[in-house]
């Protein structure tokens, strides 16, 4: 789905018809219109006079395209030399014998390779446009994500006055380097489209204005025009910029917890930060990026790591080994599921594979792997708090009950690939997941570094590991 322009650039906006250019020109005086309109305006006189500005030119009359040896039009095409003659060049020695034709209907032939030739840099003129309509609104989008970052990171030190302003600032210069490079990748990306455009473009234009000139002059330049048309090499078509958008949970996830080193005060520990930037277009975030709920479609990038169908979003991080848990609270949701999802997760589309996952649907509680079918669950009691467990490196993903201590279902899988939480809902009520407070527990060792990178979540396996060690025997 192509994200469309929310406005008319102004540098693309024909003052004439009020609208885009199309096939755009540019008079004497500088301004530009559509081709068409400026024909409309000036068709049958003899001062060519700006719509804009009103400066005004006298137009000079078109040269007329004559046989140099005669002085004569020229009114017929020798079939055997392929050029244009005149009535007298016909009777020439030179021509005795060869076969002749209307010069008009020779052009009109040509006209049409012509044509033929031009549709493919016409549609890939279209194609780039679009592209840099996309680019353009993703580096508007960049810019409101980092504003509205900036604006959450603010917040969040207001609360923790105490905390050193140098740390502020440091985060945000943070923000501010990598909304720099993004912008700098996407207008890179502009730049190159420019490029393709403008000389695209030129070609088209070339092509146009011979399309319109005389048919003789046409058919003097066809030869070469055809040949520049055919050798212009067609690029491929841009593909979107994966990874173009501010990595919003890198600076706003666990945000309290990694500064933690130096106020060690009520700060809560969030083991799963949900990403923005995968959530579906009708998922509503939380500022701190802990609860999803469903809402109103959103005017979002369609950018290659969003789900565009089902309203899903996946937690930022994701492992690749080792044992992780998070805690989620459904309250009195019935439509959701939560788990994990590879990283290859199909994210456009309606058949998001690579998942497992359990959930609440159509007032049953279903577990469902892959493309296997669903399998009823028999909970003891209504599913509130759920804690998600996974060992990647024993293929073991288990759901448990946090209000009665049950075992809900386990999944056994070989896991080949990088896993990252998994989050379903279609309720107004949100989903959240539930913060950790361990910090009797932790040492200085344990604890994550500021600067805004993201953190594995190891601080929940201190005191889980226990726990699972445990009821090991009792739960397999």
């Amino acid at each position: 789905m192509a994200w469309k322009w929310n406005g008319v650039e102004p540098d693309l906006y024909c003052s004439i018809c009020q609208d885009t250019f199309r096939d755009p020109g540019i008079l004497f005086c500088s301004h530009s219109f559509c081709r068409s309109c400026m024909e409309s305006c000036l068709h049958g006189k003899d001062i060519l006079e700006c719509p804009l500005c009103m400066k005004s030119r006298k137009v000079a009359p078109k040269p007329e395209v004559i046989c140099r040896l005669h002085g004569e039009k020229f009114k017929l095409f020798c079939v055997e030399h392929r050029e244009p003659l005149c009535l007298v060049c016909q009777h020439s020695d030179e021509h005795a014998g060869h076969r002749f034709k209307p010069i008009s209907e020779v052009a009109e032939g040509q006209k049409k390779v012509l044509r033929k030739a031009l549709g493919p840099l016409q549609q890939k003129l279209k194609v780039f446009r679009e592209e840099k309509g996309n680019l353009n609104e993703t580096v508007k989008h960049v810019k409101l994500q980092a504003e509205q970052t900036e604006g959450r990171i603010r917040e969040q030190f207001r609360k923790l006055r105490l905390f050193l302003q140098r740390e502020e600032d440091t985060r945000i210069a943070a923000l501010r380097t990598e909304e720099s490079k993004k912008i700098q990748k996407l207008n890179l990306k502009i730049d190159a489209l420019n490029k393709e455009i403008a000389a695209l473009s030129r070609s088209i234009n070339q092509t146009e204005g011979m399309l319109k000139a005389e048919d003789a002059l046409l058919l003097l330049k066809f030869k070469t025009a055809v040949q520049t048309l055919r050798q212009r090499p067609l690029l491929d078509d841009p593909q979107p910029v994966s990874g173009a958008l501010i990595d919003v949970a890198k600076h706003l996830g666990n945000l309290p917890f990694n500064i933690w080193n130096k106020m060690k005060h009520l700060v809560s520990y969030t083991p799963v930060v949900l990403d923005p930037n995968t959530a579906n277009f009708e998922l509503i975030l939380s500022e701190d990026l802990t609860r999803l709920r469903c809402g109103q479609k959103q005017n979002l990038p369609d950018n290659p790591e969003r789900f565009d169908f089902f309203r899903i979003v996946l937690g930022s991080e994701g492992f690749m080994s080792g044992i992780y848990s998070w805690d989620v609270d459904v309250g009195e949701n019935t439509d959701w599921f939560v788990g994990v999802a590879s990283q290859g997760v199909q994210r456009k589309g309606i058949h998001p594979t690579r998942l497992w996952r359990i959930g609440c649907l159509d007032g049953e509680y279903v577990a469902r792997a892959l493309s296997e079918p669903s399998l009823v669950l028999s909970p003891v009691g209504k599913l509130s708090r759920i804690r998600v467990l996974l060992d990647w490196n024993r293929g073991k993903l288990l759901f448990l009950d946090l209000d009665t201590n049950t075992l809900i279902h386990t999944f056994s899988y070989t896991f080949t690939e990088k896993l990252f939480p998994y989050f379903n809902t279609l309720n107004e009520t949100p989903l959240k997941i539930i913060p950790e407070k361990f910090f009797e527990n932790l040492n200085e060792n344990q604890a994550p570094s500021g600067g805004g990178e993201k953190q594995k979540t190891q601080p929940t396996q201190t005191g889980f590991l226990t726990d699972w060690g445990s009821g090991r025997q009792k739960l397999t």
